[in-house]
């Protein structure tokens, strides 16, 4: 063998070895960063049972332990734009981000930002969405209860989400599917107004019966 030909080889197993290392690191990563982003779905999917209980302390700190995590994976995955930008990362932070905007909504306090907690702007507003439809089960719980002002209260922050959410029409490709999660929304809207409109308008019917009832005595 030549000098040319066994040069050749020993680059192409200096490539080989290379490779094999940047692959084995990538894939560590990426295993950590999937087995991380997975907690990070669970524990926001806690938090948010715990505010459907009411248990709002609870769901503060299961919050507060998804966000360390997302950290985590972020920091697993400085570095490593192709891992960071993939389906599991950006789902867990969409499911994390929409564990904080549910708990801004039901304990009204402050909505944060996507830089307040550290998540990309579509997996945010993915998550954002989400929180609004999941205000349905509280604006119905609210008519059972006859507390028609906060129903219409939580109505308004349904229909606020849904108009900054039309005007974001950009591909999927930017907005990680963002036109099918707001098109969702619009359907829960649709079945929340109506069954709004329709428990108010029973409600005052049943007021003025009653008041024509209390006038014919």
């Amino acid at each position: 063998m030549d000098d040319a030909a066994a040069n050749t080889q020993s680059r192409i197993d200096e490539i080989a070895a290379l490779s094999l290392d940047e692959f084995r690191a990538k894939h560590e990563r990426r295993e950590q960063a999937i087995k991380v982003s997975r907690e990070v779905v669970r524990t926001s999917a806690n938090a948010i049972r715990a505010i459907h209980r009411n248990e709002l302390d609870e769901a503060r700190e299961l919050i507060g332990a998804a966000g360390a995590l997302v950290r985590e994976t972020q920091q697993t995955l400085e570095g490593h734009p192709d891992l960071y930008f993939t389906g599991y990362t950006q789902d867990a932070q969409k499911e994390y981000a929409e564990a904080c905007a549910v708990l801004a909504f039901i304990a009204r306090t402050e909505l944060p930002l996507p830089a307040d907690i550290g998540v990309e702007t579509p997996s945010y507003l993915n998550g954002l969405a989400e929180a609004a439809s999941e205000l349905r089960r509280y604006i119905l719980d609210s008519l059972r209860r006859d507390d028609d002002s906060r129903a219409e209260e939580l109505m308004r922050y349904m229909d606020d989400v849904y108009n900054i959410l039309v005007v974001m029409d950009f591909p999927d490709a930017l907005t990680s599917g963002l036109r099918r999660t707001t098109d969702q929304l619009r359907g829960v809207l649709e079945r929340t107004r109506g069954d709004l409109t329709m428990t108010m308008r029973q409600r005052r019917l049943e007021r003025l019966l009653n008041d024509r009832s209390w006038d014919s005595r």
